[in-house]
């Protein structure tokens, strides 16, 4: 029904996937296979390459979870990668292509996770218009605070006198190669106590993919003489510094540590970056918002920038035929 080809991957597609996602518009270092297979163990992988010909167009990261294809769920984001190249209507046709695949492999429904518009290296929101041709359905939306460290933004005056509630403190942060003083002395008790949780990664599972992404994988700590109070870790990709895991020591709410920590990220560290995303504040699959954690992220100059979720029928790949006048 088309010029496209799609394939399940395989251990031997390793290099020419990794290769195609270093010279893609819109991946970061997650849809690397080193990082999607860190959890391989939680997660039946049902990633898709499309070829045209011998020659490899897009990759969908994904796995199966029942009778649903999912949008990686072991990623924080999720799309169909395809390089600047690749043309509005050879996207409609590619998606077609992978909707009919799974159609014949007797999928019912396709879950696909979005790439918020901040980690594309150029424009390319080619594959939501797909979605709109095929009646893609919206089923859930996260709010992303992020700060566009090209414009000038304005840092509240709360923000302000944490920081030099810090500097007065004496606090000294570090970035340091390992995990564990976070983990075990501050992310770990925070999270049981607050939400009854555990962090999503371990601690030898940062350990590992640190090692493995040395240059986009950071730890930032707050410490106030020997102890540490505070800290952050940060996924850098080549337009983003992502905070993927924030806390602090509830004992001592009032040394200014992460007042003090972000002021240095923003104003210093990250500085060059084009974006600098707090992550969402949301919970119950978007429906709540955290007013607090999302006001402490606006008071530094963030602003919403949207994650979108949909879900859609793979039979409507039909609905994508016919489209082109």
């Amino acid at each position: 029904m088309t010029k496209y080809i799609v394939k399940k991957y395989d251990q031997d597609d390793y290099k020419i996937w990794n290769d195609f996602v270093a010279q893609s518009k819109n991946a970061t270092f997650l849809f690397h296979r080193d990082f999607m297979e860190y959890h391989q163990d939680r997660f039946d992988d049902f990633s898709l390459l499309v070829f045209e010909g011998q020659k490899l167009v897009s990759v969908l990261p994904a796995n199966k979870s029942g009778e649903i294809i999912y949008s990686h769920q072991g990623l924080t984001y999720g799309s169909l990668v395809y390089k600047e190249q690749t043309k509005l209507a050879a996207v409609i046709e590619i998606f077609q292509a992978i909707l009919f695949f799974l159609n014949e492999n007797k999928i019912e429904i396709l879950q696909f996770k979005a790439l918020p518009s901040i980690y594309h290296l150029k424009p390319a929101d080619e594959v939501l218009y797909a979605l709109f041709l095929g009646d893609a359905k919206l089923v859930r939306r996260d709010s992303l605070s992020v700060i566009d460290l090209s414009q000038d933004n304005i840092t509240s005056k709360i923000r302000k006198r944490g920081f030099q509630k810090g500097v007065s403190n004496q606090l000294i942060i570090k970035e340091e190669t390992h995990f564990e003083s976070f983990w075990n002395e501050i992310l770990i008790p925070n999270l049981d106590k607050r939400h009854n949780a555990k962090p999503v990664h371990s601690v030898e599972e940062m350990n590992y993919l640190k090692s493995v992404f040395p240059k986009n994988i950071h730890q930032f700590n707050v410490y106030s003489g020997d102890k540490i109070v505070a800290g952050t870790t940060v996924f850098e990709t080549q337009t983003v510094a992502h905070c993927q895991y924030i806390s602090k020591n509830k004992d001592q709410e009032n040394l200014g540590s992460l007042d003090f920590l972000f002021h240095h990220l923003i104003q210093e560290r990250f500085a060059e970056k084009r974006f600098f995303d707090f992550g969402i504040s949301n919970e119950n699959q978007g429906k709540n918002l955290n007013e607090g954690l999302s006001y402490w992220k606006e008071s530094f100059g963030a602003s919403i920038i949207i994650h979108d979720f949909y879900e859609l029928q793979t039979v409507n790949y039909k609905k994508l035929k016919g489209i082109f006048v």
